[in-house]
Formats: structure tokens, sequence, C-alpha cells
């Protein structure tokens, strides 16, 4: 089975989803998560796991809008204090959005990239599987993992 060109994604209250929803502008998908360069390397984790809010917004058919980033700090610096200033943030980005309802919703897969960080829904697929076995999409940085049935359960 290949990726189909929306993906459900089931909201969980009080879970990894449970900031995704509609709007009146479509839908938007929201997180506080953290984030690697693609390119880190060495022993200094905790100075590279860099704490973000996200917020995605995509039309009613699920095709990506844009998307508002910031960092708010790295685990180095202190990670309560960075997720706390990335929860702040966030609640104040969805507070903007208009007739917000927290809800399931369906999305394309899609990339951006910010500072050397990679963010999205992307299409993966292990070679060497039989077709369709090996493939899934991986929302990034969060580590949710959607694939067949395809139904909006996911995986971390």
């Amino acid at each position: 089975m290949s990726v189909p060109g929306v993906i459900p994604i089931r909201h969980e209250p009080d879970y990894r989803t449970s900031t995704i929803g509609r709007w009146r502008g479509g839908q938007f998908f929201a997180s506080v998560t953290a984030a690697f360069p693609e390119d880190w390397s060495g022993d200094d984790w905790q100075s590279q796991k860099r704490w973000c809010a996200v917020l995605h917004r995509f039309d009613e058919a699920g095709r990506h809008l844009g998307s508002r980033i910031q960092f708010t700090g790295t685990t180095a610096d202190g990670e309560k204090k960075a997720i706390d200033a990335a929860r702040l943030l966030l609640a104040e980005w969805l507070g903007a959005l208009p007739e917000r309802q927290y809800q399931d919703i369906a999305i394309a897969p899609f990339e951006v990239r910010f500072e050397g960080a990679l963010f999205g829904l992307v299409v993966e697929e292990n070679a060497g599987e039989e077709e369709g076995d090996g493939v899934w999409a991986e929302f990034c940085p969060d580590d949710l993992a959607f694939s067949a049935p395809w139904n909006g359960c996911y995986d971390t």
C-alpha cells in the first residue's frame, strides 16, 4: 500500500496530538517539540537539542500554507525554561486562530527547514521491503510515524 495523498491524523486530548484541529482558515498542527540540526554531531547533545514552538497551517484540502517556528532555548540552557517558554508562545499563537476547534485533521506530506532542522510530514521508505510494506510518513521532529491502514493512529 502506498502513502495516500492526504494522511489522516487523529486528535488525542492530553497526548501528542492534543493541539491539532481546524480553524476558520483551514487546519493546523501545533506542538512544542525538540529539534536537532540535521548536521549535528559530537557528544554535546544538550547544546544541540533546541526546544521550539511550532504551528503548521493547512488549507481545507490539507495543503501546507505555512509554518511558524520559534526556538526558545536548548536543553543545556535549561530544558524546563525552554519548554515553558515554547508552551506560552504556542498558547498565544493558538489563541489567535479564529474559530479554533481541536479535532482530527488530514494533511498532505510537506517539508520545511528552519535553522538547519527538518520539520514536516515526510514520506519515508525502507529499501528492500516489499512494495508498500516499508513505506510510512514521519512527522518531524515530533517522531510520530503514520502507516497503513492510514487511519490516523501513529507510533512513537
